[in-house]
């Protein structure tokens, strides 16, 4: 079993109480999120033990208290930009948020589309949107922004964005990524709330970096590695040290951005700010959640491992110049952490170099190997019928359910009709089953196959395994061993030479 390393049940006590203890200094908090409200994977993977809905269930307990406001940025629509947990575009990640806030019993006050300029695809998302009854706002870059004070905090600046109308003591600000918005909106909200006479604060609910943890705890670098495009370095927050005598942990642009926030605050306030560092300004109490910092490093130098596979993958795509990869490799090298630290990356290259040894004519057979939760390691191969993927968590479920490897888990019968309905009738290049369509293989046999049956009941306990592969998945692959709850990397290697059909 993976070891445990972090308590959520007091985190989400400590962070609520720090929440509500802020909210008690104005009529209006607005509470700007950082980092993912729903589906924290990065924060599970380096916490174990933390629960990656943790935010929204902590919401859900203040939901008579909060509303939600989502933003997301026009450009990022435009360029149909693509968060990489999920495989999914901003907006649709936007369509999804509203969905599960809604199952969470939150209310959902309005969509903002940020920096909007009549972008056609940013235009259609919001026909979309308000044909579905939910509330849209459109605010518009403003000159000078952030740097000219004078001109934000005026008629021309804030004053020209619309007021959201809100009804409830918390506001959360959250967003698809960064770059959405996010503190824009809430310093436009304090704009016209305090032009109304309105006592309304603003606060950062934050997770990472954790400011309580050393600076180069692999816990924060590992931040670092998971906003290496962003180029976001973790620093001594001078200005907290200055003001308290007390180390804390922040990051470049929250520190780059202060002295301006500080000033927009006491501009649109007229009174001098309460907040005397980037830290003050946070609400983030996950350091007090740790209870086994040994689990949280070792944790954390995986996931930089993971990090760095993930972003060689994406510079061989074209999605991540060199200076990102390099950038990558010297985290690394900080640590001084190989990728053959993670456990499954030996064990599938070792098998993928056998089969070419065998005769196979690919440079890299397709091979995935997966490291269960109790340490052992399964492997896949790719082969006519099945893809890697499907190989290897068939065989990985045989292993949990204590199925001879003899024995077959899906009928020729069932595959046989799937691959000509793949070739014949809807005229497809590739006839092998990926792993959704095995998995479909399997629930159709274990109808009639208590075998089968009892293999699919062990999908289950794949939540948590680790998996890498020799060549990189395509994206239908990728999206199954998420829901599955595997981690999965793979080599900077495409499947074959075929530029579309893999």
């Amino acid at each position: 079993m993976r070891k445990i390393g972090f308590d959520p049940q007091k985190y989400i006590e400590e962070q609520s109480k720090f929440i509500l203890e802020r909210v008690n200094n104005f009529d209006k908090l607005y509470l700007e999120f950082g980092g993912k409200l729903i589906g924290d994977l990065h924060a599970q993977r380096v916490l174990p033990g933390f629960d990656a809905d943790a935010k929204i269930k902590l919401l859900h307990k203040l939901k008579d208290k909060a509303e939600i406001i989502i933003c997301v940025y026009a450009g990022d629509i435009e360029r149909n930009k693509i968060r990489g947990d999920y495989g999914i575009s901003y907006d649709m990640d936007v369509l999804k948020q509203i969905d599960e806030l809604r199952e969470y019993q939150l209310q959902v006050n309005s969509v903002v589309i940020t920096r909007y300029n009549g972008q056609p695809t940013a235009k259609q998302f919001i026909t979309k949107l308000e044909r579905r009854d939910i509330k849209v706002y459109t605010h518009s870059a403003i000159p000078g922004y952030p740097s000219d004070v004078d001109m934000i905090v005026s008629e021309e600046g804030y004053g020209r964005n619309s007021y959201i109308e809100t009804t409830k003591p918390i506001v959360v600000v959250t967003a698809p990524g960064p770059g959405s918005g996010k503190l824009a909106t809430c310093l436009n909200q304090l704009y016209h709330e305090h032009k109304m006479d309105k006592v309304a604060g603003y606060s950062k609910f934050e997770t990472f970096p954790v400011w309580n943890v050393p600076l180069k705890h692999p816990l924060n670098i590992a931040y670092e590695a998971a906003t290496v495009d962003l180029k976001d370095v973790n620093m001594m927050d001078y200005f907290h040290f200055e003001k308290y005598n007390e180390v804390a942990v922040n990051y470049n642009r929250d520190l780059e951005m202060f002295p301006v926030i500080k000033r927009i605050i006491e501009k649109i306030t007229g009174k001098e700010s309460t907040y005397y560092s980037p830290t003050d300004m946070g609400v983030n109490r996950i350091g007090f959640g740790i209870i086994d910092d040994q689990v949280i490093r070792d944790a954390s130098k995986q996931e930089i491992i993971r990090r760095g596979f993930a972003t060689e993958c994406d510079y061989k795509k074209g999605l991540a110049d060199e200076e990102v990869l390099n950038r990558m490799r010297i985290i690394m090298e900080e640590l001084e952490l190989k990728r053959e630290d993670r456990a499954a990356v030996v064990p599938a290259r070792k098998y993928s170099e056998s089969l070419k040894e065998k005769g196979e004519k690919s440079d890299m057979p397709p091979v995935i190997a997966i490291e269960l939760n109790d340490g052992r390691i399964i492997t896949g191969r790719g082969s006519q019928l099945l893809d890697a993927t499907s190989a290897a968590i068939l065989n990985s479920i045989k292993t949990l359910a204590n199925i001879g490897d003899e024995i077959l888990l899906l009928s020729p019968l069932i595959i046989d009709t799937i691959q000509n309905l793949k070739m014949e009738s809807l005229k497809g290049k590739v006839g092998t089953l990926d792993a959704n369509e095995a998995l479909i293989a399997l629930s159709i046999g274990a109808v009639t196959n208590p075998t089968a049956q009892l293999a699919m009941s062990k999908l289950q306990d794949l939540k948590g395994a680790q998996a890498h592969s020799t060549v990189m998945l395509n994206d239908n692959d990728e999206q199954i061993l998420r829901k599955l709850g595997v981690d999965v990397t793979c080599d900077p290697v495409y499947p074959s030479e075929n530029l579309y059909y893999v």
